[in-house]
């Protein structure tokens, strides 16, 4: 059956764990080897969230503003919080993890806004050496070899299990992340997987090529993966296969969720046309492979990779050969510019880079050490049938909303050379806490203000575990930053306000991580209320609550073995996208913003950043604690 809620996909998951752990008979694999027992997601205690709230929101707020937020939690705290607050902990009694179902749909499902740049990050690899379409198709085979290598880890359950200091972390979201797919609604979209201890797992690969998508049949007839030379003998003839540019079907997945809500339903009555599009549902994930590039300016090289992985380059370039609903898309395009885009829904960003690094790492071994499999199928091309003329009409609107949006991405990528990780550390400092503190000083550098940020704190040590937020801005960073901005105190003294505002941000990460962040919290307060037929809590009407969830700088840390850039898009029209992988002597990192938004400029931000990072070990290194 195609369409299958995900509540119940969980729970026989839950079901198939506890089989496996109980009957000696079934295989259990060290991936889930613990999963059963890691701790649920608790709830914290109210009190605690609205002091750690009032505290998040003083630096952002007037003081009238203020003494009006503190009357709201005051009531809130009376009634109806403990109410909800008891609902709350019972939903946690009775479900796996009370905020997955919920997060899923309310941060993924029912957003209706095109999950291109919005929704959808894309990563770019560091540059590879092939040149011609012969090295680029190589390239691709061996990557996908590398890929079908990987997943035989995630279907024998081999993978480690991926651990945070000595906590275990649940391992659900990569056994999701190469069987999953979004399929539009026009209320809410659905999300389906097929996972590879089911009946009749995916076996196969879609390739995209020239707009047009082609069926890979990735094993033989025993079982066993196709060696690297087959796979690059069907990557051959697909491209001989499709020397024209096709009808550019992958565009209206770029669209507004409802729009193409209505497109795909028109789809789906064509027979064909379904089968095509189960094709690409059913797939282990999309390999596209990109004809041409947009040129680009000297040093801005590894920016332009960034939006082709991000969102393709327009209609003239690469957005049609994509097919984004789908979790997993390697992107493999002309001169080495490669890399990948997955859609949200399923994963964040550690198990998709997890992926990557095994991948690259296959990749640059020499020896092709593959066997040949024995019946082999030929590629086929998938078929659609667009003669319904409303069809015909979205594609030339999906293709004029793309190239607008596509206009409007300001995207910075760049690296910081003068150190990495190393400097922080051999300060006795928290790398990721002093990063932020460099975007909240970049930030009120250029703005004189202090602004609501995200930082993803995972919450992957429970069952199930998603994300929270870290709300790096706080009253320590705002004194922080107006302290480096003021030329009359000394470095020891602006070396002072940095290491409190450092640890004070390291505290809120080790509370966000262990369950006891605030926001999810407040969201799950607020969905128990509606679930229960109760009014939106004034709390959550309040400026304070819109003036710290409206994120001016969007920010997750996603480090890599490798040279690799996740990028997105900001959040509000008028923000910042960061995306930050430090390594031990640089920091690579990726800045977005809208042109439309006449106050934001990625490049400006990039600077203050640069800036910032060099101010900041200026004063450590003068001060007297860094020289004892």
């Amino acid at each position: 059956m195609l369409r299958f809620a995900r509540v119940k996909w969980l729970h026989r998951v839950s079901c198939n764990l506890q089989k496996m752990q109980t009957n000696e008979k079934l295989f259990v694999g060290r991936m889930f080897s613990v999963q059963d027992s890691l701790p649920k997601l608790p709830v914290p205690a109210l009190e605690q969230t609205l002091q750690k709230y009032l505290r998040s929101v003083r630096p952002l707020l007037t003081d009238e503003e203020y003494a009006k937020t503190q009357k709201i939690v005051e009531d809130f705290n009376r009634d109806p919080g403990p109410k909800l607050q008891t609902l709350l902990e019972k939903r946690a009694q009775r479900e796996t993890n009370w905020l997955s179902d919920w997060w899923t749909n309310v941060a993924y499902l029912e957003f209706r806004q095109p999950v291109t740049v919005n929704v959808s990050p894309g990563v770019v690899f560091p540059k590879q050496n092939y040149t011609d379409k012969e090295g680029q198709l190589r390239f691709t085979a061996k990557l996908i070899s590398g890929l079908l290598d990987y997943k035989k880890m995630i279907d024998q359950q081999t993978l480690p299990v991926e651990k945070m200091g000595k906590q275990s972390l649940c391992m659900m979201q990569y056994y999701k992340i190469l069987c999953g797919c979004r399929i539009p609604g026009k209320k809410k979209d659905t999300w389906v997987c097929y996972p590879p201890d089911e009946a009749n797992p995916p076996r196969h690969l879609v390739i995209a090529h020239n707009n047009a998508f082609f069926f890979l049949e990735c094993y033989g007839s025993d079982n066993q993966p196709l060696g690297t030379e087959q796979i690059y003998e069907q990557l051959k003839n697909i491209v001989n296969q499709s020397n024209e540019p096709d009808v550019p079907v992958g565009l209206l997945t770029t669209e507004n969720r409802n729009k193409w809500a209505k497109a795909y339903e028109l789809l789906a009555k064509d027979k064909e046309s379904k089968a095509s599009l189960e094709i690409l549902q059913r797939s282990i994930c999309a390999i596209c492979i990109d004809n041409k590039l947009p040129e680009s300016a000297p040093g801005e090289e590894d920016s332009t990779a960034a939006k082709m992985m991000l969102h393709g380059g327009g209609s003239q370039f690469n957005s049609a050969n994509r097919w984004f609903d789908k979790t997993l898309q390697f992107i493999v395009g002309p001169n080495g510019v490669c890399g990948l885009n997955y859609e949200h829904t399923t994963a964040e960003g550690p198990p998709i880079i997890s992926i990557v690094d095994h991948v690259l790492d296959y990749c640059s071994k020499n020896a092709d050490n593959s066997t040949k499999a024995p019946g082999v199928i030929p590629p086929r091309k998938l078929k659609f049938n667009l003669s319904f003329p409303a069809l015909k009409e979205n594609l030339e609107e999906a293709a004029e909303n793309l190239d607008s949006m596509v206009k409007d991405v300001d995207l910075t990528v760049f690296k910081f050379t003068e150190y990495g990780k190393n400097f922080p550390k051999s300060q006795k400092l928290s790398p990721d806490s002093y990063l932020q503190m460099a975007f909240q000083l970049a930030y009120f550098r250029l703005y004189s203000k202090p602004c609501a940020t995200y930082e993803t704190a995972s919450l992957r040590q429970f069952q199930l575990g998603r994300t929270d937020t870290i709300r790096s801005c706080s009253i320590e960073s705002l004194e922080f930053s107006k302290g480096m901005m003021d030329p009359s105190l000394s470095k020891q003294k602006k070396a002072e306000l940095l290491r409190k505002a450092v640890t004070g941000h390291k505290n809120y990460v080790a509370e966000a991580v262990k369950g006891q962040g605030i926001d999810r919290h407040l969201l799950g307060l607020k969905l128990i209320a509606l679930e229960n037929n109760m009014k939106v809590p004034a709390l959550h009407m309040d400026v304070a609550y819109s003036l710290s969830s409206h994120h001016n700088v969007s920010t997750s840390q996603v480090p890599a073995k490798y040279e690799a850039c996740l990028v997105f898009g900001p959040t509000v029209p008028d923000g910042y996208g960061v995306c930050y992988n430090p390594q031990e002597k640089q920091v690579i990192l990726g800045v977005s913003a809208f042109n439309c938004c006449p106050e934001t400029d990625s490049k400006r931000f990039k600077d203050s950043i640069q800036q910032s990072l060099l101010d900041m070990k200026s004063v450590l290194e003068g001060s007297i604690q860094s020289k004892l």
